[in-house]
């Protein structure tokens, strides 16, 4: 070979090699996340998801790229943010911000696969035809917190036996917000306990919202399910704190921020289910034939600094029953 040749052809596989990396880079699947908070507020959930991932043999930059639409708790934004992520052409999307981030992303596609972590009834929702087969492009995980409703009240009321009148907060734009009400009002119907029902869906709101309990001298308050809250749980664990107000929450987030109790499943074991359902489908499965899982684990986790600061002595029933109590 003459050394010319020899050069040309070295000089072509140099160009060769870039884009021969370049296209297997293109090859590489993208999972999209279409989040109601912010990168900061969410961070949580995104870990729990490239948990699951990963334990699916899926790593960010390895194997697989994620794009993130972050709503930054404006939900009238989401159907926009989901149908980005459609012409962005992912191969599954992620519905990490509950019922209403799933119902925007299933709006956006019939064919691209989505996953989602949520509270609410996804039958109810229209997201599923049935828990066993799914059907259509759409499958997930949800905790029912919802469904948790009359125990919450019980747990509370057994906490605060004088109570003359529970609140229940709830974000009126969230899209089961009517399923969450009706399920508070039948809850405190079946304990016998009064209810005032208060809403808030910006932090203005929230001020507004704890104004309302006090000016109707509710006695407690059950905070419903909702991604705004949770990314706000500092800020409602502050507000019930200044009215001494013993609060329910449903997830340990808030206890663990300083709130009294909480009553419902882990959000962080939901959402690494449902990395390992995209990392199912991203190999091949379709969101049809995987079944929606439930969380069954309900935990009850119990602040007893907290009940200290409000004057509360909870019965030895109640705490032997505390999966955790914080000291």
């Amino acid at each position: 070979m003459k050394r010319r040749e020899f050069i040309t052809l070295l000089g072509g596989g140099a160009v060769a090699w870039p884009l021969t990396a370049r296209a297997q880079q293109a090859a590489m699947p993208v999972v999209g996340f279409l989040g109601t908070g912010s990168p900061q507020s969410d961070a949580f959930r995104v870990t729990a998801v490239r948990q699951g991932l990963m334990e699916a043999g899926y790593i960010e930059g390895k194997n697989v790229a994620f794009e993130y639409r972050w709503a930054e708790d404006q939900y009238g934004r989401l159907p926009v943010l989901a149908s980005e992520l459609v012409r962005r052409e992912v191969a599954v999307i992620i519905a990490i911000g509950g019922i209403t981030a799933a119902i925007a992303a299933k709006s956006a596609t019939a064919t691209i696969p989505i996953v989602f972590e949520m509270g609410g009834d996804p039958i109810e929702a229209g997201l599923v035809t049935s828990f066993n087969r799914p059907g259509g492009n759409v499958t997930g995980v949800t905790n029912l917190i919802g469904k948790l409703a009359a125990k919450q009240f019980e747990v509370l009321q057994q906490a605060v036996p004088n109570a003359a009148l529970i609140g229940f907060l709830v974000n009126p734009t969230l899209a089961d917000a009517g399923s969450q009400t009706k399920n508070a009002l039948a809850a405190a119907e079946s304990v016998g306990q009064k209810m005032v029902i208060v809403q808030a869906h910006t932090d203005f709101e929230l001020g507004t919202a704890f104004d309302t309990l006090a000016q109707q001298r509710a006695s407690a308050l059950v905070v419903g399910a909702d991604p705004f809250f949770n990314t706000r749980r500092n800020k409602l664990v502050e507000l019930a704190a200044r009215q001494k107000l013993p609060t329910m929450y449903s997830l340990r987030e808030f206890v663990e921020a300083g709130g009294l109790m909480s009553y419902g499943t882990s959000i962080v074991e939901a959402l690494r289910i449902a990395g390992l359902y995209t990392g199912r489908i991203l190999k091949g499965e379709k969101p049809a034939d995987l079944p929606v899982q439930q969380s069954t684990k309900v935990e009850l986790i119990i602040n007893l600094k907290s009940a200290k600061a409000l004057g509360i002595i909870f019965p030895l029933s109640l705490l032997g029953r505390a999966d955790e109590v914080i000291e």
